[in-house]
């Protein structure tokens, strides 16, 4: 027994280490993580509450979270119920009174039943996702106050592809919401399978034959994980009471858009970041070797390419998990989703779902258009545009891009050629020929 938790603790320091090791890497140019400005829309609404163009309105349940809510255009559909003790404010969630998550296009809020704080996560367009909280006390003037480090323990490993990120986590929960850490974990994302997801999460949806982890508890030494009894439900009566939150659901339409969008967030900074840093010490190397200022090494040129490749990966859907079965929300959350869009003059966006064999009518991430994917340094946004446009003019046939048909591939081109000017005139340069 001495030596198992000498090796757990040694394998804990070890570990520990190297994310320590993996967050220092962020605070040093080109990243500066911790000092550089940011932008990100809990970073704008700090500012326009601090100079009173905003004002937060409190609120004896909940604390600011309408207010913010709204401030921050966040959809109360989005609303997600997860149990599963795996974040902040543990001694605040449980089966019986679990963290509310809601969430946009670029922000993640995150509302515990009494908690000391709101918790933010928001993705600046530079920097990556930036962590911050706001005490729930009633004051003229709340502040944000952002994480300087703490939050990247968790939110900077392999689990977001090694940069400031955000993950879904799916465990097998006891009574108390605590993970049975030995009997499995998953980060779930759009390839993970169906019967992989939401452990330690509350889920209202219909998903047909198809069985996933939540609504249930992990008994180790009884019948497991029961997912029969969770499965297909309209309502969460019964299960645990709903009447504290701002809504009684837990959309399964939403949860599919959060597993999606968080690790397409992680590979959009991931290609950020790794492009800056390979630049970065390209033309260091410049100085030393007398090479030209603006010269880019073979090595900074692969790993360009690589993070780019990964990039192309996850905008286009690839390897993505095939439904067997039509799935459903029980919330406005589709309708809502879907409404925000910009639309080609055919009436298509790339916000428009399919939920009958997967979640998007055109398997093209809907992120493709986002400030953070615009703000991409030119070497790896031309390389990821010319690679994208590659596989839907058909030019590139690799078997990992076999999900897409002909058909597909035309009306994905055809939608970002009108909803986005400037992709557009990207894609004619990357091809003269169009």
């Amino acid at each position: 027994m001495r030596l198992i938790t000498a090796v757990f603790v040694l394998f804990a320091l070890f570990f520990e280490a190297r994310v320590f090791a993996q967050i220092a890497t962020f605070e040093r140019p080109p990243i500066n993580y911790l000092d550089a400005e940011v932008h990100d829309a809990v970073a704008r609404l700090a500012v326009m509450v601090e100079t009173g163009e905003v004002q937060l309105e409190f609120d004896k349940r909940h604390g600011y979270l309408p207010s913010v809510l709204k401030a921050l255009e966040i959809p109360v559909s989005s609303q997600a119920l997860v149990f599963s003790k795996t974040s902040m404010q543990i001694h605040r969630i449980s089966p019986s009174t679990p963290r509310a998550v809601y969430f946009n296009d670029n922000v993640y809020v995150g509302w515990c039943q009494r908690g000391e704080v709101l918790e933010f996560a928001a993705t600046d367009p530079n920097q990556g996702a930036i962590f911050y909280s706001l005490k729930q006390i009633e004051l003229e003037k709340p502040e944000f106050v952002r994480d300087r480090g703490q939050c990247l323990t968790c939110h900077a490993s392999s689990r977001t592809q090694n940069v400031p990120g955000y993950f879904v986590r799916s465990v097998f929960p006891d009574r108390s919401g605590q993970p049975e850490l030995g009997s499995g974990t998953f980060t779930t994302d759009q390839t993970s399978p169906f019967d992989q997801r939401w452990g330690g999460w509350y889920v209202t949806g219909t998903h047909g034959k198809m069985r996933h982890m939540g609504n249930a508890i992990f008994k180790p030494n009884d019948s497991g994980l029961d997912r029969e009894s969770g499965a297909n439900l309209h309502s969460l009566d019964g299960i645990v009471s709903t009447r504290p939150y701002l809504s009684p659901h837990s959309d399964l339409v939403a949860l599919l858009v959060l597993d999606h969008q968080t690790q397409m967030h992680n590979a959009i900074t991931a290609a950020n970041f790794e492009t800056r840093q390979a630049l970065h010490q390209s033309h260091e190397m410049n100085d030393l070797l007398d090479r030209p200022p603006g010269h880019i090494s073979d090595v900074a040129q692969r790993r360009i390419e690589a993070v780019a490749d990964n990039l192309v990966t996850h905008l286009l859907m690839c390897d993505e998990f095939q439904l067997t079965d039509p799935v459903a929300g029980t919330s406005d959350f589709a309708n809502e989703f879907s409404a925000h869009s910009v639309r080609d003059t055919k009436g298509r966006s790339l916000r428009d779902l399919d939920l009958q064999t997967r979640l998007f009518r055109y398997p093209c991430s809907f992120l493709i258009l986002s400030e953070a994917f615009d703000a991409l340094p030119n070497e790896v946004r031309n390389l990821a545009v010319r690679k994208v446009t590659e596989v839907l003019e058909g030019k590139d046939t690799s078997h990992k891009f076999a999900h897409l048909s002909a058909e597909m591939r035309r009306e994905i081109l055809e939608i970002l050629r009108e909803t986005n000017p400037e992709f557009a005139r990207e894609i004619s340069e990357s091809d003269p020929g169009n």
